[in-house]
């Protein structure tokens, strides 16, 4: 069989696997028009300075939020390179909150380790662990977006979802550890922690210390990643979830992937130049199985067609789109 024929087979099998899942990622998107976005910032402690970041806010339809998705960007990287992510999960009913944190700084202050950014990751997990807090600076700056966004008196969302791309997906799983260990009650509203390509920094032990304290819980963890290559440090992260975390399904690889998947139609040269192009197929599948999965783990519930043995998953893996990823 010749290989255009062999692509346009997976072709078809996934868009009839496809259609199953269908009105279940896209139905929200018909009140998405009520949506509201919003660019607001948020305060940080950074050595004996106080940093103003940038952060963006997407509340959905809904005036009660499934839960608060805490939405953070890799290395090199901004929240507005994961907009179209972003708003795949507001238009499931999340509000979504994506800060941009610094790739490089005189004092350590970055989302990825290049040295010891452990002390900033404890601040950020502080913005979550005293949330509950109307002086706490993730309360203030909600505040202040709710206001713009015209739902001024509501309130952040009891429950949590840590999500995150590239040394992003390092640093959400420090700081889930860091709740865990430090801010025991936000640590119990955690429902889920879901890794997209994650990457592991050139210095320290940022993931490892997470998931060893990770896995003594029953917080589901999962990735969507690529395959090895340069762009994700031969899929370091990845590495480390499935050397560490011991379960029979942690995710999936998208088998043609590329590190710029999770970024969708709001990725850039940036990430294209130096990580390869996003197919569609790829970006689709990325964007249904990580909103699904988070709905599932929110609501307690089970769709059965986005998981091993269900016709949109089985689909996937018929297709070559994805390949199932399990731990040690």
């Amino acid at each position: 069989m010749s290989l255009s024929l062999r692509r346009f087979l997976a072709a078809a099998t996934l868009s009839v696997a496809t259609l199953s899942v269908a009105t279940l990622v896209t139905t929200p998107a018909a009140a998405q028009a009520a949506a509201t976005e919003v660019d607001g910032d948020i305060s940080v402690p950074c050595w004996i300075y106080s940093y103003t970041q940038d952060a963006d806010w997407y509340f959905p339809a809904t005036t009660t939020p499934k839960a608060l998705v805490y939405l953070q960007h890799g290395f090199s990287r901004s929240g507005a390179n994961l907009a179209d992510l972003a708003r795949r999960y507001q238009a499931a009913g999340f509000l979504v909150f994506a800060p941009t944190l610094p790739s490089i700084d005189l004092y350590g202050c970055t989302v990825n380790n290049t040295g010891n950014n452990t002390v900033f990751l404890t601040s950020v997990a502080a913005w979550i662990g005293q949330s509950s807090s109307p002086t706490g600076a993730l309360a203030k700056s909600y505040a202040a977006a709710a206001k713009t966004a015209g739902r001024t008196g509501s309130t952040l969302p009891t429950k949590l979802v840590l999500a995150g791309h590239s040394a992003g997906g390092e640093a959400v799983t420090y700081i889930a550890n860091v709740l865990r260990t430090t801010y025991p009650a936000a640590f119990a509203n955690l429902e889920y922690l879901q890794l997209l390509d994650p990457v592991k920094s050139p210095a320290g032990t940022n993931m490892a210390i997470g998931l060893t304290g990770l896995k003594t819980t029953a917080l589901p963890i999962r990735t969507i990643s690529s395959p090895p290559y340069l762009a994700n440090s031969n899929a370091s992260g990845t590495v480390e979830l499935t050397s560490t975390i011991n379960s029979n399904f942690l995710g999936v690889r998208l088998t043609s992937g590329s590190h710029c998947d999770a970024e969708g139609s709001s990725t850039n040269v940036l990430c294209t130049l130096t990580a390869g192009t996003s197919q569609a197929a790829n970006v689709t599948a990325l964007q249904t199985l990580a909103v699904n999965w988070t709905l599932d783990e929110v609501d307690h519930t089970t769709t059965a067609t986005c998981y091993p043995g269900g016709t949109y998953y089985q689909g996937l893996l018929t297709a070559g789109t994805i390949e199932t990823l399990s731990g040690n």
